[in-house]
């Protein structure tokens, strides 16, 4: 049977399994790699199933141990740590004009990311990052004013960049509900509650898809002439490619600066920690180790240069990016490369 085959083959069996792995103790991933006995790193298609921490089967229930198999292909363990949304240290970036990607950046009310990509739809040009750097976890609006560097690293409203032109709203897996039933009786409830003297509200709440395939944003700078393309340490990126198992990458982001790793698993399903909140995002990428909390919204570059992916989650052991054409087609921009 062909690589690509077999590839197939463990895609559609993943897509299958992945509910009742997810339902296991620990699970915080579960993604396509490489399988390691010992020291050897084999060429063995595997299911990666990433745990939070391992522990000895005999401590586990029964419903909670990692089949050796599923439908024929091989699994492997593997301890992540905690998998965090990547928000910073304290580890200060200087204001740069023009600024360029690679350097810190920030909504308004948030602490610091990373400028990821400079991007341009026709002639109007767009700084890259995350959700969470740029729109605050959703918690922001249209025009709201983005700094560099963002304010932990000492921004204020002297160094107002841009403005948040557009995101993708992190599906947390509840929203509040649009029914009008479900808000009247709510209505209804908290304002007996305010006639008997208590503080306790109520709020009429809708189950979500909880799904993301991307943590993105776009903000406008509020003069082209201020911000470049080139990435710092790196320079100009040369083009957009796609992500491999055992591809060499590297980033520039504002807490670690100019990192390399390489790409061990794909299609990975992943449940990431948004201070405190959990959020599933789906056909994910895992890194080596190569980022800290503050490097969120960092290209992800192949070693010739090319754009591969958008970083904005990791832990101590794995750095998590999304294959960097998903979110380029999803705003209908292109990578500004000259």
């Amino acid at each position: 049977m062909t690589e690509e085959r077999i590839l197939a083959q463990a895609r559609q069996i993943i897509s299958q399994v992945i509910p009742e792995i997810f339902d296991r103790k620990n699970v915080v991933a579960c993604g396509l790699g490489y399988k390691i006995r010992g020291e050897e790193h084999t060429r063995e298609l595997s299911l990666i199933v990433s745990v939070e921490r391992k522990e000895p089967e005999n401590h586990l229930a029964s419903r909670d141990i990692i089949p050796k198999t599923f439908d024929g292909i091989y699994t492997d363990v593997i301890e992540t740590g905690h998998i965090r949304a990547l928000s910073p240290a304290l580890d200060p970036r200087a204001r740069q004009r023009p600024a360029k990607p690679g350097i810190s950046i920030g909504h308004y009310q948030i602490t610091a990311g990373t400028f990821g990509l400079l991007v341009q739809r026709g002639e109007e040009h767009f700084i890259l990052s995350n959700n969470h750097v740029l729109a605050n976890c959703n918690n922001a609006a249209r025009g709201d004013a983005i700094w560099q560097p963002g304010p932990l690293d000492g921004g204020s409203n002297q160094d107002k960049i841009a403005t948040l032109a557009k995101f993708v709203p992190l599906d947390f897996g509840q929203a509040t509900s649009d029914c009008n039933i479900a808000s009247s009786v709510a209505e209804l409830i908290n304002a007996l509650a305010n006639v008997a003297g208590s503080s306790h509200r109520l709020q009429a709440i809708q189950q979500t898809a909880g799904q993301n395939l991307m943590d993105a944003a776009l903000a406008k700078p509020d003069n082209p002439q201020q911000v470049i393309p080139d990435i710092m340490e790196l320079g100009l990126p040369l083009g957009v490619g796609v992500p491999a198992l055992g591809q060499a990458i590297q980033k520039m982001g504002r807490t670690s600066g100019l990192t390399a790793g390489t790409v061990q698993q794909i299609d990975v399903e992943v449940s990431v920690d948004y201070n405190g909140r959990p959020v599933r995002f789906t056909d994910q990428i895992f890194a080596s180790s190569m980022s800290q909390p503050g490097d969120s919204g960092s290209a992800i570059l192949d070693m010739e240069k090319r754009v591969v992916g958008l970083l904005f989650a990791g832990s101590d052991q794995v750095t998590i990016f999304t294959p960097i054409q998903r979110v380029l087609a999803h705003f209908n921009v292109t990578v500004v490369t000259q």
